[in-house]
């Protein structure tokens, strides 16, 4: 098994995730690409010390970008996976 701070790649901080937060208790972190939702779960528990409730996981396509040097080449960002933390009522997880 992969270490939780392997798993947990980092905490993704948006005007979109600061409302989960403070609507819904909900976490965003980007993880691990071969990570499922129990690794999530038990990894954001014992980073954090929290009861996790639910786990959404998705995959993000990286955009397209052009070129500004060579006209007419295009590059690419990077694919990334997300996940949405649920907690349990009454669990929060400090920002620092």
């Amino acid at each position: 098994m992969i270490s939780p701070d392997k798993i947990i790649k980092e905490k993704r901080v948006t005007e979109k995730s600061a409302q989960l937060e403070a609507d819904l208790n909900q976490h965003v972190f980007e993880v691990f690409p071969e990570a499922n939702r129990k690794e999530v779960a038990e990894a954001v528990e014992k980073l954090y010390d929290v009861k996790v409730a639910r786990v959404n996981i998705f995959n993000v396509k990286g955009k397209r970008k052009r070129s500004r040097t060579v006209r007419g080449q295009y590059g690419k960002t990077p694919d990334i996976k997300k996940a949405i933390v649920t907690l349990q009522q009454g669990e929060t997880i400090e920002t620092v």
